[in-house]
């Protein structure tokens, strides 16, 4: 059994063709539900409901384009004007919030990351382990991660990798011990406060 058309356009094909099927064939098909007529009005009324959403279609297009090009001629001149008044006024933020404007806003200084999140150690095997963390949800950006470790229960903590992404796999590690793993975000400003401990034994 065929299937009956998904798309617009296959949907009239089927249309046209049962119209001229239904047409040249009366004497076979002599009373179909909807009259050839009525099927034919449907199909019609259709067509013009289709050539006007291509027409809104297109005038949207239109109408949108004309709309980013006037937005574009407008933030040009509000930027030049804004030029202006800044060195009219020499950065004065008082005199430039008289136009809705703001002076240069003082630089700020970097801030140390906070602390990573959500240490995890997924997969591990023969002598390796990945792990994989979250970054900090407040302070300065990390530029980096510290990726430390330590033999439980209270070795000294010792750096074994740096990450730039919030992943690692870590080789060679040692077997048959209780390992400790933590992660430090750190960036120009100092590092950030260490992350869970996450425990592991390969």
């Amino acid at each position: 059994m065929a299937r009956f058309p998904r798309t617009e356009p296959e949907i009239a094909a089927l249309a046209e063709a049962m119209i001229t099927g239904l047409t040249d064939n009366a004497v076979l098909y002599p009373a179909p539900p909807v009259a050839v007529l009525d099927l034919t009005a449907a199909k019609t009324a259709y067509i013009t409901a289709l050539n006007a959403a291509i027409a809104a279609a297109a005038a949207a297009e239109a109408a949108t384009t004309a709309k980013d090009d006037a937005l574009d001629d407008l933030v040009d001149a509000m930027k030049t004007d804004i030029r202006y008044a800044e060195n009219t006024v020499d950065y004065d933020d008082d005199k430039l919030k008289l136009i809705g404007w703001a002076g240069k806003a003082a630089p700020t200084a970097l801030q140390p990351p906070g602390q990573t999140r959500l240490l995890e150690a997924p997969r591990q095997g023969d002598g390796w382990v990945f792990i994989d963390w979250k970054a900090p949800i407040d302070g300065g950006a990390p530029s980096a991660y510290k990726v430390m470790r330590r033999e439980r229960p209270a070795g000294a903590w010792e750096d074994v990798a740096t990450a730039v992404i919030t992943e690692a796999t870590l080789v060679e590690q040692p077997k048959g011990k209780e390992l400790e793993y933590r992660i430090i975000a750190v960036n120009k400003a100092g590092d950030g406060e260490p992350s869970n401990t996450e425990m592991v034994v390969l």
